[in-house]
């Protein structure tokens, strides 16, 4: 993606101040920006005024409004594993449950997802 910024200062008219607007360019991928907008259409939002809430919520936040991190790895599928990778998982597996450490299947849901994004 590439952005590039442009900045038109509105005089006064009448007596009325008007708002400074910047203009905000951007090369994006026609796919995604035809999909983009299609949602956004049906939500009644305009490209424009959801480019305006994202620039809200960084400045709000302090940062980008969403967590930014490189995709997950997948988890190994038993079927892939080598003999000794499984041996490790199990054991792994065993340690935790001597130890307490036990998971409802919601708790691995909820793992699975933030770490897998499955």
């Amino acid at each position: 993606m590439q952005l590039q910024a442009k900045v038109n200062t509105i005089e006064k008219k009448g007596g009325e101040a008007m708002a400074n607007t910047s203009a905000v360019y951007a090369r994006i991928d026609t796919n995604l920006k035809e999909n983009a907008e299609s949602i956004l259409s049906q939500l009644g939002i305009t490209p424009s005024g959801a480019i305006q809430m994202l620039y809200s919520q960084i400045v709000l936040k302090k940062g980008m409004p969403f967590e930014l991190k490189l995709p997950s790895s997948k988890p190994l599928a038993v079927g892939a594993m080598t003999r000794e990778q499984l041996d490790a998982e199990l054991n792994k597996g065993y340690t935790s449950i001597k130890a307490g450490k036990i998971y409802s299947a919601d708790e691995v849901d909820e793992i699975l997802a933030k770490e897998f994004g499955i």
